[in-house]
């Protein structure tokens, strides 16, 4: 059996290598059952990266993330490197192999498992059943756009710049992902924009419909304001199917979906270059949550957001759906037999660590796969 499939780890900072650890020990297990081997190279990222190498991600990791088939990232970041200027802030990993990559599409899906419908903080009739995706475009936008920076005012005083801006193709593009997701789900796409105030808004507005006028008549398209959408979120979350919209709006409406969930500690997310001739995309998949400073080393971070995240690395880069769907099967089991980490706890619970977490979705696995 080759190891023809080529994967990075970046475990990165704080929790990142507590959780990253977990999926290698579902990467043994697919080896041992030879269900696939993985070509693995391990490399640093965020504060791991700044100590060692003086600079948040090395060229060489840049290199190493073009040349692999898929990258899995654990987390980056602590209060150790907070006082360090904005080119040197761990975070920059991450939006570093976005640009070198490509990756302009980040799916985050809000799936509730039904043993963790009591999680939310919203009503069960609320929220049971809830699968949306969110489609956030992540390569342009306010947070790449020119101009910006800070400059002095002939009066001493600062003011900040910012720049939202989209162009056709960037727009098409994320839209398409969207519109090709929505078919294999309930061929429904919700497109998110402000379009009643900002002219980017509007641009995206037109681009997108006549996106699904031209290419996808078999797909239902609507539109709703960002804030609106907001709000909805919360009022009747199950409305949605596929939601795809720009990356600011993106980044707020995928955190407040997330906690629809009950814990950012197990939701997944991936974001996707685009395909070359050969149908081989860049891709980068991470956890949603972020470092955790607080319980690092302590075993009680929860795994299973990376381990959904390695579902999802084998569903989008190698097509492996069986592969995906049994990681995703042994979560649910696991969480239904009523073992639990410290952020999904629950009254009638076992509260296990990280490592015990991980043992118990192996033998699950196990059992799936007899």
């Amino acid at each position: 059996m080759p190891a023809n499939k080529k994967l990075l780890m970046l475990p990165g900072d704080g929790i990142g290598p507590e959780v990253m650890r977990e999926v290698v020990r579902i990467i043994e297990w697919m080896d041992r059952k030879r269900r696939a081997r993985f070509d693995i190279v391990e490399d640093l990222v965020g504060g791991a990266c700044i100590d060692a190498r003086g600079t948040p991600i090395s060229p060489q990791t840049v290199t190493r993330a073009k040349e692999a088939d898929a990258v899995l990232f654990g987390a980056v970041g602590g209060p150790k490197w907070d006082t360090l200027g904005f080119d040197m802030r761990p975070e920059i990993s991450i939006l570093t192999l976005r640009r070198e990559l490509g990756l302009f599409a980040n799916l985050r899906p809000a799936k509730v498992l039904d043993p963790l419908v009591n999680a939310s903080t919203l009503k069960p009739e609320i929220v049971k059943g809830l699968d949306l995706m969110i489609v956030r475009e992540s390569t342009g936008g306010i947070y790449f756009g020119e101009p910006r920076g800070v400059e002095t005012l002939p009066d001493g005083t600062k003011r900040g710049i910012n720049t939202e801006v989209y162009t056709t193709p960037e727009i098409e593009r994320v839209a398409r992902v969207a519109f090709d997701l929505a078919r294999t789900r309930q061929r429904r796409v919700c497109s998110v924009e402000k379009a009643n105030v900002m002219e980017s808004g509007l641009l995206w507005r037109q681009t997108v419909q006549a996106l699904r006028d031209r290419d996808y008549a078999d797909v239902e398209l609507s539109h709703m304001y960002a804030d609106n959408c907001a709000m909805q979120l919360v009022r009747n979350p199950r409305q949605f199917d596929v939601i795809v919209t720009t990356n600011l709006f993106g980044d707020l409406l995928s955190d407040l979906a997330s906690m629809l969930t009950g814990s950012l500690g197990m939701l997944p997310s991936a974001t996707l270059g685009a395909p070359d001739e050969s149908g081989r995309r860049h891709a980068l998949y991470e956890p949603i949550h972020g470092s955790a400073p607080d319980i690092a080393g302590k075993n009680q971070a929860n795994p299973m957001a990376e381990l959904l995240s390695f579902a999802m690395l084998l569903r989008y880069s190698f097509d492996m759906q069986e592969d995906a769907e049994l990681i995703e099967r042994a979560c649910t089991n696991v969480l239904a037999s009523g073992l639990r980490t410290p952020d999904v706890m629950a009254p009638g619970c076992a509260k296990v660590g990280t490592h015990v977490m991980g043992e118990a979705v192996l033998r699950e696995l196990e059992k799936l796969a007899a």
